[in-house]
């Protein structure tokens, strides 16, 4: 029996597999630095610290640049996760800096990334609103939660691809709670305004 031809093929797919091997781990390892860059952006927005975040999404960006030419092929899957850090950062980014938020082709992003990005941003619109009460910024309070009902009414309707877009049906779940804990919030905040308001008046009065 002469397995000549199968121990040459062997050898091929062997040398095929260990490079692949190799890709994964690199990718594996600049996903995380991916990942930490994107964090560190979004709370680098939140102190107002523009510059520094942008140099973040900018590396971060360079990154995913070197992972796409490593993620051939069935790689591509690790592609998602730091793409959606990165989509989420930039949403935030563009909110903080007053810019249209860019789509996904400009992101260079998968499909599925940007969706989950999106999403996944709702919260961290959530928190800004937050920080804008606490600081008494009525106007950006209501510009974030107006941009949160949009993100959810454009993105609740992809809830049937969950078989396609792995989890966009829960965070899109996520999304609806937390844009519906926020207007309870708000309704709060409202009324708590309106009762200031009317013992300010009062006190007016009386003085």
């Amino acid at each position: 029996m002469n397995l000549t031809a199968v121990e040459s093929s062997l050898g091929k797919i062997e040398t095929n597999l260990q490079q692949v091997l190799e890709r994964r781990e690199r990718i594996l390892k600049t996903s995380r630095d991916v990942i930490l860059s994107s964090s560190r952006a979004i709370v680098l927005l939140h102190s107002k610290k523009k510059k520094e975040a942008r140099a973040e999404i900018a590396r971060a960006d360079g990154l995913l640049a070197a992972m796409r030419r490593d993620a051939r092929g069935g790689l591509s899957r690790y592609l998602v996760s730091p793409e959606t850090e990165f989509v989420e950062a930039s949403v935030v980014e563009s909110v903080v800096v007053d810019k249209p938020v860019p789509d996904a082709a400009k992101l260079g992003v998968s499909d599925e990334a940007y969706l989950l990005g999106l999403l996944d941003s709702v919260g961290e619109l959530k928190r800004m609103l937050l920080v804008s009460i606490t600081e008494g910024e009525v106007k950006d309070t209501e510009g974030y939660f107006a941009m949160m009902e949009r993100l959810y009414a454009l993105l609740s309707p992809f809830a049937v691809f969950d078989n396609v877009v792995n989890g966009v049906r829960r965070k899109i779940d996520v999304a609806r709670m937390i844009t519906e804990d926020t207007r309870g919030i708000l309704a709060e905040e409202t009324r708590r305004r309106a009762l200031i308001a009317s013992i300010e008046r009062l006190e007016s009065k009386v003085g």
